[in-house]
């Protein structure tokens, strides 16, 4: 959709969204008159003084719905004048694209993890919940209208990541709601949720009726996704002229987002290893007895938030970045940002070692003579890299002991667990937060590239 005229542009796309607030409309006025069928459902919010008028989460739905309802004209339209009504303005564009910045949104995305956890009792309830669905589809009609999210988010490649990240969203929602409700019921001495409905289920026919009822509905609905959307093939291959970003599939994005900051030795064999190595230790490593079987938070806390921070924070959020913030040249851009192949950021990248030795100890870096045997070049490179050599080793052998000293959670884990296990456990959790640390290092103002660095050996860390 670039170089194309915005008054153009907003004709072709005002059938979609005109289309978009309709369906809008009819969600929240289906879910009204359900609220509504439910009465016991429906919460009473106030009374409008002088007319004792109560105003329910049915009618707020209700209004939501007309509010759509009378907006999708205006999408219809296709005049600029009037599309600039339901349109993001620029200085909330701006501002977005500010908040795209990799140190903030990889810092702002943890940070808001730990807010949802902490006040989840809130943002659980399902008003909460279908008043942030509203938000965020609005926010994704009002951003359709610049050419260049829209050139984004429509490209054929980039539909179903974002289905993909509302149904996340959803299943994360649906998964902390019945874990809310299961902490509170326990704590009030009543059983789960799930031991209520223990009655076994038969394969046949039960189960195999209700896949077969799925394969039918994937099916109808993958035909119709084939008819509506093109598929995304490109040119022949060529080897005078590659894309520009390259991109590798959605699943793998962060993978090669992870090449950014390691060897493709360390980011494409030894982390993926390291994962499926990580997952497979759990039954061993677990000595929680709770929480089986049921959803639960308040029993495995500390479960609960380190999965949500390794697949949210450090897989799920690379994957957005690759998908939707890195353009042309592997260069960052904002959403409404125009991904413009001649943006150049030269970024000095500096190793750990040219740190200490050139700046700090103000000389040069120790370097092998020409004619130094094999095993002497060893040793002086061993040298160059020490201070990030003694670094990392620190890292992994002083903080598990330094946690147990400076907490007393990690102590009672220690107990549990023992020295093996504990170590296992605190290791690989100090190598899942490397990665973060890795990046705000490298888009800090040092831009710090390898806290080891012996190119020479194919040995960067």
């Amino acid at each position: 959709m670039h170089g194309v005229p915005l008054d153009l542009f907003l004709k072709q796309i005002s059938g979609f969204l005109g289309t978009y607030y309709l369906l809008l409309a009819l969600m929240n006025a289906v879910a009204a008159y359900l609220l509504w069928q439910g009465s016991s459902r429906q919460r009473e919010l106030f009374r409008v003084p002088g007319a004792d008028f109560p105003v329910t989460t049915a009618f707020i739905w209700l209004v939501v719905s007309l509010f759509f309802l009378l907006i999708s004209p205006l999408a219809y339209s296709g005049d600029p004048q009037w599309m600039r009504l339901i349109s993001l303005p620029l200085a909330v564009r701006a501002g977005i694209n500010w908040l795209m910045d990799p140190t903030i949104y990889t810092v702002g995305t943890l940070l808001l993890l730990a807010f949802l956890f902490v006040f989840r009792r809130f943002f659980v309830k399902p008003w909460v919940a279908w008043s942030g669905l509203n938000l965020a589809m609005l926010l994704m009609g009002m951003s359709m209208t610049d050419p260049n999210f829209a050139a984004i988010v429509t490209k054929a490649d980039n539909v179903p990541i974002v289905g993909l990240i509302f149904l996340l969203a959803f299943f994360t929602w649906l998964a902390t709601y019945k874990a809310v409700l299961n902490d509170d019921r326990i704590k009030q001495g009543l059983e789960p949720l799930e031991k209520l409905d223990n009655e076994k289920v038969l394969v046949w026919p039960d189960l195999v009726y209700t896949e077969l009822i799925c394969m039918v509905a994937i099916t109808a609905l993958l035909l119709f996704w084939a008819i509506a959307l093109q598929a995304p093939l490109e040119e022949p291959a060529s080897s005078v002229k590659t894309p520009n970003p390259s991109k590798a599939p959605w699943y793998f994005l962060g993978l090669q987002e992870m090449l950014v900051y390691y060897d493709p030795w360390m980011a494409g064999v030894v982390l993926p290893s390291m994962i499926i190595a990580g997952l497979m230790a759990i039954p061993y490593i677990d000595f929680n007895k709770t929480g089986n079987g049921y959803y639960t938070i308040d029993q495995r806390k500390f479960a609960y938030v380190m999965f949500q921070i390794g697949f949210l924070v450090l897989w799920v959020t690379l994957i957005v970045m690759g998908t939707f913030l890195r353009g042309p040249n592997w260069n960052f851009f904002g959403p409404y940002e125009i991904w413009d192949a001649h943006k150049v950021e030269a970024l000095n990248n500096v190793d750990l070692s040219e740190y200490f030795w050139v700046w700090f100890m103000q000389s040069s870096r120790p370097r092998a003579p020409e004619d130094a045997s094999d095993l002497a070049k060893i040793g002086y490179a061993v040298r160059r890299e020490l201070p990030g050599i003694l670094l990392v080793i620190g890292y992994f052998t002083m903080l598990p002991p330094a946690l147990i000293v400076m907490s007393k959670y990690f102590q009672t884990m220690f107990i549990k667990m023992g020295f093996v296990r504990y170590m296992v456990l605190t290791n690989l959790l100090l190598m899942m937060m490397l990665l973060p640390i890795k990046m705000l290092a490298r888009w800090s103002p040092f831009h710090l590239k390898y806290f080891i660095s012996m190119p020479e050996y194919m040995l960067n860390f």
